[in-house]
């Protein structure tokens, strides 16, 4: 009988890959030969991924969500080698925050949750707290990613801070993040958000329905040069787009989208609603 190397998932990120990739085979009754001829590879390949011995890559991690058909989900294994490869942040993401550091105006939609630039500390630890729990991030991790948090909201109170138009969706002020101090902080904090000068804060109401132009959330940039950057994330991954062929389109689309949400004295006053728990 062949002795196998005890894994300590919590050793690492990819450590807790490898882990995941032995019990997701065994689970299924594979041997590392058989999972190897589903994924194109050697067995010796897939044991030095469980090990640790060796890195995951894209390739491969994708190759394992169709062997596993996680392709597209939460748990997918592209999505856990993205942490891997950035901390808890998805591709792109890095890369999008210099230029976040520079741009003279910020345009965020989000749908489901708060804007991370408008998180309450108490918000953002849930939410990334959550995430250890479901075994998609590491305690190190989500600590690492509010800390981050922290920084990225750091720029919005400069001596020369950049203008935040916000357009969120209905759902990111409804959906209870935490309990009900925390849900209502958070809500208060948006209220006070829409006071400073540089704001501009709209709720996207479920009534505009088809009118939504965007399904997933966006972030859009404005550099000092005047040049465009667009952000935007699936579930497994982040694109950075600086292309003007499709980054204006974009752009044109968060315009649509904001003559469809309703004013900054109407998006707050339904949040003062929400805070008082009238539907």
């Amino acid at each position: 009988m062949v002795n196998l190397k005890e894994l300590n998932p919590d050793a690492s990120p990819q450590a807790a890959y490898g882990a995941r990739v032995r019990s997701s085979r065994e689970a299924r009754g594979w041997t590392q030969d058989e999972l190897a001829e589903q994924v194109g590879y050697s067995g010796r390949h897939i044991s030095a991924v469980e090990t640790g011995r060796k890195p995951p890559t894209r390739r491969f991690s994708r190759s394992l969500d169709t062997a596993f058909e996680l392709t597209g989900t939460a748990d997918s294994f592209e999505r856990a080698w993205g942490e891997i490869r950035n901390g808890s942040l998805l591709e792109g993401f890095p890369e999008y925050v210099k230029y976040e550091g520079r741009a003279v105006e910020i345009r965020l939609y989000n749908i489901g949750i708060v804007p991370g630039l408008l998180q309450t500390p108490e918000y953002a630890r849930v939410l990334a707290e959550s995430a250890v729990r479901r075994g998609a991030i590491t305690s190190e991790q989500a600590q690492k990613r509010v800390s981050f948090l922290a920084e990225r909201q750091a720029a919005l109170v400069q001596s020369r801070p950049p203008m935040v138009f916000v357009t969120m969706d209905e759902s990111c002020i409804r959906r209870p993040v935490g309990g009900a101090s925390v849900m209502d902080a958070q809500l208060a904090h948006l209220v006070d958000f829409a006071k400073l000068p540089n704001t501009l804060l709209q709720v996207a109401p479920y009534e505009i329905g088809e009118r939504r132009t965007f399904d997933l959330p966006v972030n859009l940039l404005t550099l000092p040069d005047r040049a465009v950057v667009c952000y935007a994330e699936s579930q497994a991954q982040g694109n950075l787009d600086r292309e003007t062929a499709s980054v204006v389109p974009m752009l044109t689309a968060y315009h649509q989208l904001q003559a469809e949400a309703m004013s900054q004295t109407a998006s707050v006053a339904m949040i003062e609603q929400v805070r008082k728990g009238i539907p």
